[in-house]
């Protein structure tokens, strides 16, 4: 049975301590990120600790402290740079008419593909899944994710406003959450387990959007 995860107490810093300008020391806080990822693939949260990210890594303790004052901001940190880097392919998606078409083969198409980029942007990212696993696991962390998550509906709603202008605001909402939620479970479901079919998924989510679309223009 996993052991409940500690919440740190909310004092305890979460930014980086020094953000690095020179080649040098710009290469030693990647390690510590890229080597960081890689621990929590293989061993989680609970037993990721500064002093296996410095012997992983080559590192002195006083070294990561420099930039990183725990662990926890390690994990904001990446946690930040996996969010954007999401973020950022679902409002250009948006920005190119990502939820338009003429068919509804032609918007299942286009779903299926933001989704599928998103799924191999998150299994090459250091870290992948586990991130995200993290993430919920570390209350005071899940404002990261609840964030990036009402930025995206926040856009994703004014999109669907003007498609369905009849559609309730307070529906449209709760409806663009949940939609990113369910984003961020496929997204998981795909990188956790290997052998799953990463298109197959994205296109059913494709299809499970285009329907539930077609329902803001009925009265129900």
């Amino acid at each position: 049975m996993p052991k409940p995860t500690v919440e740190p107490a909310a004092d305890i810093p979460l930014d980086a301590k020094l953000r690095p300008t020179q080649a040098r020391a710009q290469d030693t806080y990647e390690v510590v990120l890229v080597t960081a990822g890689e621990l929590l693939i293989e061993s989680g949260f609970e037993q990721l600790t500064t002093n296996a990210i410095c012997k992983r890594a080559g590192l002195t303790p006083p070294a990561l402290y420099r930039y990183f004052p725990n662990k926890y901001a390690i994990l904001k940190e990446l946690g930040d740079r996996l969010m954007r880097l999401q973020d950022e392919a679902v409002f250009a998606w948006m920005e190119a008419g990502g939820l338009e078409g003429e068919t509804a083969s032609e918007r299942v198409a286009k779903t299926a593909a933001l989704l599928t980029d998103v799924i191999d942007m998150t299994r090459r990212f250091p870290g992948g899944a586990a991130i995200g696993r993290a993430l919920r696991a570390v209350p005071m962390l899940q404002q990261l994710r609840f964030a990036s998550r009402d930025m995206v509906a926040g856009q994703f709603g004014e999109v669907l406003a003007g498609r369905f202008p009849s559609a309730p605001a307070a529906r449209i909402r709760t409806a663009t959450r949940m939609m990113v939620e369910l984003t961020y479970a496929a997204t998981e479901m795909a990188v956790e387990e290997p052998g799953e079919d990463a298109q197959a998924l994205a296109r059913e989510i494709g299809r499970l959007f285009d329907c539930y679309f077609e329902t803001f223009d009925q009265e129900i």
